[in-house]
C-alpha cells in the first residue's frame, strides 16, 4: 500500500468473474506522512482512504468483467459505515461484489476486514466508460500486473 500515491491495493487474492466478486489484500504501512496528522500520538487510517480501498477493489473487479475494455469511475458512495479503527501495520482484506448493473452504472457491495472482523463497509456506484487515453490505460495495465491481475483478463490476451 502506497498511501501517498493512492495505490491502496497490494495484491489480488481471489477473482471470480462468474460470481462477480473479488478479494484483495492491502498492508497498511507502519509509518506514513498520512499518520502525522491523523492523528498525532494515535495514528489511524482515514475513513476516506478505507472507502477508496473498497472503490479500488471494486474497480479491479469491474475492469476484469469488461476484460480491460472500460474504466470504472466512482460515482456515488452510499451506506458507508466505519465500524472500528484501522491502525498502522494491519493487513486489510477487501472484498467486493457486483449487486446491480443498469442504465450505464454498476453497484458493488464492499467491505474491509482485519483478521476476519469487519472494519467498514459500503455500497458503491460506478460509471464505466472507455479508457480516456492510452497513457491511462497503459498505467492501469502496469498496476494490474503489479497486483497480480490475471493475464487472461486483459482484452488482448
Amino acid at each position: 500500500m502506497h498511501l501517498e500515491y493512492f495505490h491502496l491495493i497490494d495484491r489480488i487474492v481471489d477473482l471470480k468473474t462468474e460470481q462477480r466478486s473479488i478479494t484483495v489484500e492491502a498492508q497498511v504501512p507502519q509509518e506514513s506522512t498520512i499518520f502525522e496528522g491523523h492523528f498525532p500520538g494515535h495514528p489511524l487510517m482515514p475513513g476516506v482512504l478505507l472507502i477508496e480501498s473498497m472503490a479500488q477493489a471494486s474497480g479491479w473487479l469491474l475492469i476484469a468483467l469488461t476484460r480491460f475494455e472500460r474504466m470504472p469511475f466512482l460515482a456515488a458512495v452510499k451506506e458507508a459505515k466505519m465500524r472500528t479503527f484501522v491502525k498502522p501495520g494491519e493487513l486489510l482484506t477487501i472484498e467486493a461484489a457486483v449487486v446491480h448493473e443498469g442504465s450505464g452504472f454498476t453497484i458493488t457491495e464492499a467491505k474491509v476486514s482485519v483478521g476476519g472482523k469487519t472494519k467498514c463497509n459500503a455500497t458503491l456506484t460506478f460509471r464505466q466508460v472507455p479508457f480516456p487515453n492510452d497513457d491511462l490505460r497503459g498505467h492501469m495495465e502496469t498496476m494490474a500486473r503489479r497486483i497480480g491481475f490475471p493475464q487472461q483478463m486483459f482484452a488482448h490476451g
